[in-house]
């Protein structure tokens, strides 16, 4: 009987057992495997309110502030903690209707019911203070502070970029990213973001069945904090940049100005423009598309990195380089010109009325194409070369080592490569080995195939003032402070010519603006070099192209002018560029007639007498 009685024994702790296994398995289920019971009971009394980092300032190369910060807000919601409300009252304080409001519900609730995520962003301050004092009739909502970048001066938008809320790819691939975080979309906020975008922090609060604030989770023991983003010092000159602005008005077309010795970019223009406060805050969507829409000016694209131009008789300079690099051309070499360069069957390439024959800098300052047509032909075909490929191979491989056809590897996102034609292209085109100079004669003058980025054509002239170098132009010139110089853009970049061939150039240059092709942009204080160009337009009226740089000797920048559909270099883009020469150097301009007629004028009608190709 006792031994019966002790098996009872054993059988009923073994059912205690099994039960409190089964407890606490379940308890562990809850408690630890299935979190969404313990999310809904911490987050009916707890709040993480994710601190975000103050995005680092930009300031020109003066020490002004360029690109600030300014308080705004997100009102944010928890799905789960939604409940009974006045929700026609919440949308009239925020601006949007019943339907929206249960849209934006649904999909804050497919996101996660449980957590929070963004229901109306960027609230001004003005907004924000209505809806402070009603928050406690909104169970489920909440307010979370951020800030709006802000300009103090309305230039420079496709530099400066815009920031905008994070994508869903960008989540996936990036764990510091949120739904709901902003992130750099172009420009220098996206170039330089983990730079400026600072490190985020947390702040948990506890509130009450009321949805009102009851203090800090442990007075703050699991709180970080948020560090702000880290400050850029840029090369621009705002005032520069403000006044090339001024004078592409009511045009298309960029100016780039470089300081040669460091490859600093001291303006970026892109015309036509717009105000960079545009895409901030709520509005931002609404401009987007309106800006994007518009397909007449275009003003969301950036002509200074993106436009391809062929580079017209602004080439000539780098014709005049590889033919002495392959000792084909000497400064005293002349040519005959009798109005244009034979081509056979009576046709030719034109060429205007000029003194001749010229000798290399002559021909610089009166911009001959007979003269530079027989220069790239004497080129492709040397006779140590045994074909025109490799002729053109060799061409070509000089051109490319001063920065053409290819990305320079500037820290704005957007830049193309332009194009420098390969002999595959003409392979295609004309059949293997079966082209000659003839067929490519065009290329000497910058016409035909080539394409040449504006900021490509600014490279030009800082490596010419430089006897055959340069830096990758940048828009950073510091980081964090100014005595913290930009690191990644401090290498030499040299090309294949010999420095020994840029003194003929310059001296052409010089006598362009002297007595040549730009002579009514000359300014009487500065000694300025340039050359003018004018692009063909299959679509319409010819672009007007300057290169320049200034002064003479030591010189502080470079420049490229280009506008469009504006005819020839000498009536629109010398002046510009040397107005901005003027400006950047003297710091005013006295010249104003010529100013004013930049300004207000209409480059449909030449604004000077021109003498140019």
């Amino acid at each position: 009987m006792e031994r019966v009685y002790a098996n009872r024994k054993f059988i009923v702790i073994g059912v205690f057992v099994i039960v409190g296994l089964i407890f606490i398995l379940r308890l562990f289920l809850i408690q630890i495997v299935a979190d969404k019971y313990v999310l809904s009971a911490n987050n009916n009394v707890l709040r993480y309110i994710t601190q975000y980092p103050a995005r680092g300032l930009i300031f020109d190369r003066n020490g002004k502030l360029l690109v600030y910060n300014e308080a705004a807000y997100d009102l944010m919601v928890i799905p789960s903690q939604v409940k009974k409300m006045d929700t026609a009252e919440l949308c009239r304080l925020i601006g949007i209707g019943i339907a929206d409001f249960i849209q934006r519900v649904q999909k804050a609730r497919s996101y996660s019911p449980f957590r929070p995520s963004v229901f109306e962003s960027q609230i001004s301050r003005e907004n924000y203070g209505y809806l402070e004092e009603k928050m406690f009739r909104f169970p489920g909502f909440f307010v979370q502070s951020r800030t709006l970048r802000k300009y103090t001066y309305p230039v420079a938008a496709h530099t400066f970029g815009y920031i905008g809320e994070v994508s869903p790819e960008i989540i996936d691939q990036n764990l510091y990213y949120k739904s709901g975080d902003y992130i750099g979309i172009s420009g220098i906020e996206k170039s330089y973001e983990e730079v400026l975008r600072g490190k985020k922090g947390m702040r948990i609060k506890v509130v009450d069945v009321l949805n009102r604030d009851k203090g800090s989770f442990q007075n703050g023991k699991y709180d970080t904090i948020a560090f702000a983003g880290t400050d850029l010092y840029s090369s621009l000159d705002v005032e520069l940049q403000q006044y090339g602005e001024l004078l592409m008005s009511g045009k298309k077309g960029s100016i780039v100005a470089i300081e040669p010795s460091t490859g600093e970019i001291l303006a970026i223009v892109s015309s036509p423009a717009y105000d960079p406060n545009l895409l901030v805050g709520r509005a931002r969507k609404t401009n987007y598309v309106m800006l994007s829409e518009d397909t007449i000016q275009v003003p969301l694209f950036n002509r200074a990195l993106m436009a391809s131009y062929p580079p017209g008789s602004t080439f000539k300079l780098v014709g005049a380089l590889v033919g002495q690099q392959e000792g084909v051309l000497f400064p005293e070499t002349r040519y005959f010109c009798g109005g244009g360069f034979p081509l056979g069957n009576g046709k030719k390439v034109a060429c205007h009325s000029h003194p001749s024959p010229l000798n290399l800098s002559e021909s610089i300052a009166q911009s001959c194409n007979t003269y530079y047509c027989r220069v790239f032909r004497s080129i492709i075909d040397k006779k140590t070369f045994r074909t025109t490929r490799e002729g053109f191979e060799s061409w070509r491989s000089f051109v490319m080592s001063m920065g053409f056809g290819k990305k320079l590897g500037i820290d704005i996102p957007g830049e193309l490569n332009g194009n420098i034609p390969t002999s595959g292209y003409y392979d295609r085109y004309h059949g293997k080995n079966r082209w000659t100079s003839m067929a490519i004669i065009s290329l000497g003058i910058g016409q035909g195939e080539i394409g040449i980025i504006p900021i490509q054509m600014a490279n030009l002239a800082a490596l010419i003032s430089n006897r055959g170098f340069y830096y990758v132009p940048h828009i950073i010139k510091a980081i964090g402070s100014k005595d913290k110089p930009n690191k990644d853009f401090q290498v030499k970049k040299v090309s294949l010519i010999d420095p020994k061939y840029f003194d003929i150039v310059i001296k052409g240059m010089h006598d362009v603006v002297e007595g040549g092709t730009a002579r009514a942009s000359r300014i009487d204080s500065i000694t300025m070099c340039g050359k003018t160009g004018t692009a063909q337009n299959p679509h319409g009226k010819n672009h007007s192209i300057f290169v320049a740089f200034a002064p003479m000797d030591n010189p502080r920048i470079a420049i490229s002018v280009v506008v469009e559909n504006a005819g020839f270099g000498a009536a629109w883009a010398a002046p510009i560029a040397s107005l901005m020469i003027e400006k950047y150097i003297n710091r005013k301009v006295k010249r104003k007639d010529l100013e004013q007629s930049m300004i207000t004028g209409n480059p449909s009608t030449s604004a000077i007498k021109v003498i140019d190709q």
